[in-house]
């Protein structure tokens, strides 16, 4: 039997008209128009099937890091990167695996390089800004004449506090969200958080800017969480795949976990790749 818990998420409102995130060290502000529904979020250990990349968008694997504090950028620099870039090569079976970057979120203490967790229905990625990164990031690594038929942008979330979790990763099963959902979230990165004047004003010209998707509320979406995920287990889902026969993208957000007894403040580390079929 599964098991399912109720949930608060927050959805872009449909009144919503200016949609952007301001992201400052330590904080994250959003202009658009955001309102909770309830669902229901099952647990995933629970399943009766396990979930795949194709499938679902998203899998849970097993995997011990050599990096013995997270906290510590340098450390994290030094090994994290290379071991993402194997494991997301053996899970996808990619040709190439090349790296975006992470980012680490508490749900007690933030700061520089340390950011709340997200709270929004989001996929970090719209269809064209994938395409523009995934071509970009080659350039970049001096490999911008390889001809690739496919790629995969993906986001490897690890928590590496104890569980329980006062705010778990909630992830939408990828084939109950519709080809034409989401609506672009400009990102803009910034000293300071602006006022709300200057964060809304008018913009030159926003096509080289990143962007996410945002989602409005749709009861057919189907939410799933691990509970109890240790540091030895990741959850690898999908940001953008540029085959879109399955699952291709997974809205995700952090949920508060009110029915969760004796729970922790959640610290996780998030590394977002792209991987590349030739």
């Amino acid at each position: 039997m599964i098991r399912q818990f109720p949930a608060e998420l927050s959805y872009l409102s449909p009144a919503s008209r200016i949609n952007r995130r301001y992201v400052a060290p330590g904080g994250e502000v959003n202009t658009g128009t955001y309102e909770m529904h309830r669902v229901m979020v099952s647990d995933a250990r629970s399943a009766p099937q396990p979930f795949t990349l194709h499938a679902n968008g998203f899998v849970l694997a097993h995997h011990r890091s050599m990096v013995r504090d997270f906290r510590d950028q340098t450390e994290v620099d030094a090994r994290y990167p290379e071991e993402v870039q194997q494991l997301v090569k053996t899970l996808t079976g990619a040709d190439l695996v090349l790296p975006l970057g992470g980012m680490l979120r508490s749900a007690e203490q933030t700061g520089p390089g340390v950011q709340p967790p997200a709270a929004d229905v989001h996929v970090d990625m719209t269809e064209p800004s994938a395409h523009r990164r995934a071509r970009s990031l080659l350039e970049r690594a001096g490999r911008g004449d390889l001809k690739y038929r496919r790629f995969i942008a993906t986001s490897l979330w690890r928590p590496f506090s104890e569980p329980p979790h006062d705010w778990p990763l909630a992830v939408c099963d990828g084939s109950s969200v519709a080809d034409d959902e989401g609506v672009p979230n400009l990102m803009l990165v910034v000293d300071a958080i602006p006022d709300r004047e200057t964060m809304t004003r008018e913009l030159p010209d926003t096509s080289a800017l990143p962007a996410a998707y945002v989602f409005h509320f749709n009861p057919n979406h189907r939410w799933w969480f691990f509970p109890d995920l240790t540091r030895d287990e990741v959850i690898l889902l999908k940001l953008y795949d540029s085959d879109h026969s399955g699952a291709w993208r997974v809205p995700h957000t952090a949920f508060h976990h009110t029915s969760q007894v004796g729970a922790r403040p959640r610290e996780s580390i998030e590394f977002r790749t792209i991987a590349y079929f030739t």
